[in-house]
């Protein structure tokens, strides 16, 4: 999907959202033209909110979704984005790891409700924000999701989703085996999940993986979003 997403200037702007326990935190929304399909929320990778995460909600918002992607690390440090240098890596990585999954779920629902006045909402996560994805779709009222290689997934299979969900992982992924992602389909056949020939990050990083497996989410979009 990175190759297909256009400029890196980004299209939308930031917002703030307020969770229901009084937390304030930043968002990126993207607004579409004309009558929206619905909403979409976007849960960014481990490096933040930058302009990655950014031209996907672009990407969506040029499909007809107003789609929202909240600052996640927001309860921790605020503006938190990162590069891939050693020293960048390391932080993104203290951050993600010191991560509330009960005060996410908080975050994730203000995003939610803020765009679920367009209609059905779905969802999308990459990396910590796959596994988010998760999260959501098992504990908040989504229409749909779809969940880019999260590495927790597998750790949370006594959970079952309350809506439709995609899974997707490359099969080179240094984070996650292939044994892993052989657990997931051995322990839940419900569930629908797709392999591609590439490793972790792939939506940014390996083109033809991430055009199909954004063809995949955007047709479960169609049929269950608008």
């Amino acid at each position: 999907m990175g190759q297909e997403q256009g400029s890196s200037k980004s299209a939308g702007g930031m917002i703030e959202l307020m969770a229901s326990d009084g937390h304030l935190l930043s968002a990126y929304l993207a607004e579409t033209v004309g009558i929206p399909r619905g909403g979409i929320v976007v849960v960014q990778d481990a490096y933040g909110l930058g302009d990655y995460v950014k031209s996907v909600c672009d990407s969506y918002a040029r499909e007809g979704y107003f789609t929202i992607a909240p600052a996640i690390y927001d309860r921790q440090e605020r503006n938190a984005i990162f590069d891939h240098s050693d020293v960048s890596k390391r932080r993104a990585r203290l951050l993600r790891s010191n991560l509330s999954w009960d005060n996410l779920m908080l975050d994730l629902e203000a995003a939610r409700r803020h765009v679920s006045i367009f209609g059905n909402v779905g969802i999308i996560g990459f990396c910590v924000g796959g596994s988010a994805a998760w999260l959501s779709a098992c504990h908040l009222e989504f229409s749909c999701a779809s969940a880019y290689y999260g590495k927790d997934i597998s750790s949370w299979l006594d959970m079952s989703p309350k809506c439709p969900i995609l899974l997707h992982f490359g099969d080179r992924d240094h984070l996650i085996s292939i044994e892993d992602i052989s657990g997931i389909q051995r322990k839940r056949p419900d569930l629908s999940v797709h392999l591609y020939p590439a490793g972790h990050g792939f939506d940014a990083k390996d083109p033809s993986s991430a055009f199909l497996a954004r063809h995949r989410t955007l047709e479960m979009f169609r049929d269950l979003i608008g």
